[in-house]
């Protein structure tokens, strides 16, 4: 499955969802051309029969096509929740309207889609968060059809209304709150570029806090590796503009580049330093990546808790 690099390319899908299923259904077909062949991604709504329980819900034609005994899955019998918590500050827009690389917004918003589609297939419960300053959304944890649907229209929605520069983000405030507000203990996956203006100490500590609360994580670092890490621009005068602040600055490339990359070097390796000490699953996510970056690390770690 390409990239998407225009949010106005997604309109020709019918629907968030369909584009989900190309996502998914694509991976998987790469599976089975990978190292990863074999790895459990069979969406079955069957299990396998235990000795002793009751026969009644045997699936007998099922019986018949693989002479194993299965047993069909109910609604109630689901054990997982997941929380989605998607970062919607405008440094999030990045790269702004440049059509040869989807932002890191978009890049999310098409993942957790994904995600979605395979916890319906596996009939576990999810829910949404959006933060910036505040929280923006923060929906329930629900697995029914009905349920999704609003999920895939509030991505639509956040796709198609959040273009706004000089939104700031609170991330260490908000993963605070949203780490008070969910009650059971869930898996929590997170899409941010983890940029804040507030001292990074906080941030580890809030992100420690949802560690503290029993939750399993996984943060997805969403960024664009080639520009906002390596500084890759030609050696020539740009404006830079602080896309949350609006600040502009005027250099060349050349002359910062040593130190930038290797600021950013340092904080990457603090960041996943606290999530390893946390256990906290870090995941790169490289907005010039595939979408099987995402799909794997979760998919591991679904399978870890089951």
């Amino acid at each position: 499955m390409k990239n998407i690099s225009d949010i106005n390319e997604l309109k020709q899908f019918e629907n968030l969802e369909l584009l989900a299923k190309g996502v998914v259904e694509g991976f998987i077909t790469g599976l089975h051309k990978s190292p990863f062949h074999g790895f459990s991604v069979e969406f079955s709504e069957h299990r396998l029969y235990n000795s002793g329980e009751s026969v009644k819900n045997i699936d007998w034609k099922l019986y018949g096509k693989t002479d194993k005994l299965f047993v069909k899955r109910y609604e109630e019998e689901t054990n997982l929740r997941s929380r989605i918590i998607i970062d919607t500050s405008s440094s999030m827009l990045f790269p702004y309207k440049n059509k040869n690389i989807q932002s890191k917004l978009a890049f999310s918003v098409i993942s957790a889609a994904a995600i979605i589609y395979l916890l319906k297939k596996q009939r576990d419960a999810a829910g949404l968060t959006f933060f910036a300053e505040d929280t923006e959304l923060h929906t329930p944890a629900k697995m029914s059809s009905s349920h999704n649907r609003l999920l895939y229209s509030h991505l639509s929605r956040l796709m198609s209304e959040n273009t706004m520069l000089n939104k700031k983000t609170s991330a260490a405030k908000l993963l605070h709150q949203i780490s008070e507000q969910i009650h059971k203990r869930s898996l929590v996956i997170i899409f941010s570029d983890m940029f804040d203006s507030e001292d990074p100490q906080k941030l580890f500590s809030a992100l420690r806090h949802l560690k503290h609360n029993k939750h399993e994580v996984i943060l997805f670092h969403v960024t664009d590796r080639k520009h906002e890490y390596d500084f890759s621009y030609s050696g020539r005068p740009y404006k830079f503009t602080d896309m949350e602040t609006g600040e502009t600055i005027k250099l060349n490339p050349n002359d910062i580049r040593s130190h930038f990359t290797s600021a950013a070097a340092e904080f990457t390796e603090k960041l996943k330093l606290k999530c390893g000490q946390y256990k906290i699953d870090f995941a790169e996510a490289d907005v010039n990546s595939d979408f099987k970056e995402i799909l794997i690390p979760f998919l591991i770690k679904r399978h870890k808790m089951h």
